[in-house]
C-alpha cells in the first residue's frame, strides 16, 4: 500500500469535510495519476465520500442546518439517477474522457467558488420560495453525473445553490453533505447491482481509515484558519491538472 496515497486522502478529507464536502473529485484526481484498474477509482471515491460526509451530515442535521422539506426533492430524483448512472458499463477510454471533463469543470468551479459564495443569501428574510420541481431537476442531473463518474455531486450542487440564492451558506453546506452521502450510497448500490464493482479490500480499508480520521477532525476543527484561499487554489489546480492530463491522454 502506497503511504503517500494514504496521506493525500487524509488531507483531502480533513480539508473538504469542514465545508460539508466528501472530496470525491480530488480522490479521483489523485487516483487518476496512478495505474489502477479504472472501475476501482469509482468504488474508492464513493466509499471515501460516504465515510467522510457521514459525520458531517450528522453534525449539520443536529445543528438544524438541513431543511428537509427543501432538501428531499433534490435527493428524491438524484438517488435513482445516481443508481442508473453507476450501472452504465463504460469502456475504459469513454470513462476517462468523461472523468477528465468532469474534473476540469470541477476545477474551474472551485476557482470561482469564492465569487459564487458572495452572491449567496445570508438572511432568512431573503430566501426564495421552495421550488420542488426545479430542485428535483437539479438533483437528478447532478445525481446522474455523480453515479457515472464516482463523485457525490456536492462540488456542483453547492455553487449552483449559491447562484440560485437557495438558502443560507450553512444550510447549503448541510444540504450538500446529505446529498453527497445519499448519492454515494446509491452509486455504490448501482455498481454492485451491475456486477461493475471493482474491490480491493486492503486499499479500501487503509484509505477508508485515513479519510475517517481526516473527516472527523475536519468536521470539528476550524481548518480554514489555515489559508482557505490558497488551499482552494492548490486543490483546484490539482483537479484541473488531473482532468487535463486524462483528456490529453484519451483524446489526443
Amino acid at each position: 500500500m502506497d503511504y503517500e496515497l494514504i496521506f493525500f486522502f487524509f488531507a483531502i478529507a480533513f480539508l473538504y469535510s469542514s465545508v460539508g464536502f466528501g472530496g470525491g473529485s480530488s480522490y479521483l484526481a489523485i487516483l487518476s495519476l496512478y495505474s489502477f484498474e479504472y472501475r476501482l477509482l469509482r468504488t474508492i471515491a464513493l466509499v471515501c465520500n460516504f465515510i467522510v460526509v457521514s459525520g458531517g451530515t450528522y453534525l449539520f442535521a443536529k445543528q438544524g442546518h438541513i431543511k428537509w422539506k427543501k432538501t428531499l426533492p433534490l435527493v428524491f430524483v438524484s438517488v435513482p439517477l445516481a443508481f442508473l448512472g453507476a450501472r452504465i458499463p463504460f469502456k475504459e477510454n469513454v470513462f476517462f474522457i468523461l472523468l477528465g471533463s468532469t474534473l476540469v469543470i470541477a476545477g474551474i468551479i472551485m476557482l470561482l467558488e469564492d465569487y459564487l459564495r458572495k452572491v449567496s443569501v445570508e438572511k432568512a428574510s431573503k430566501e426564495k420560495k421552495d421550488r420542488p420541481i426545479v430542485n428535483g431537476a437539479i438533483g437528478g442531473g447532478i445525481g446522474l453525473l455523480a453515479g457515472s463518474v464516482g463523485i457525490g455531486g456536492g462540488i456542483f450542487l453547492s455553487p449552483l445553490l449559491h447562484i440560485m440564492h437557495w438558502d443560507k451558506a450553512k444550510t447549503i453546506a448541510g444540504t450538500a453533505s446529505f446529498f453527497i452521502l445519499i448519492n454515494s450510497a446509491s452509486g455504490l448500490a448501482g455498481q454492485l447491482s451491475q456486477n461493475n464493482l471493482a474491490f480491493d479490500f486492503e486499499m479500501i480499508l487503509y484509505l477508508g481509515l485515513s479519510v475517517l480520521v481526516g473527516g472527523q477532525l475536519g468536521s470539528r476543527l476550524s481548518v480554514f484558519k489555515l489559508s482557505q484561499k490558497k488551499v482552494k487554489m492548490l486543490t483546484a489546480l490539482l483537479v484541473l491538472f488531473a482532468g487535463g492530463r486524462l483528456l490529453l491522454k484519451y483524446l489526443v
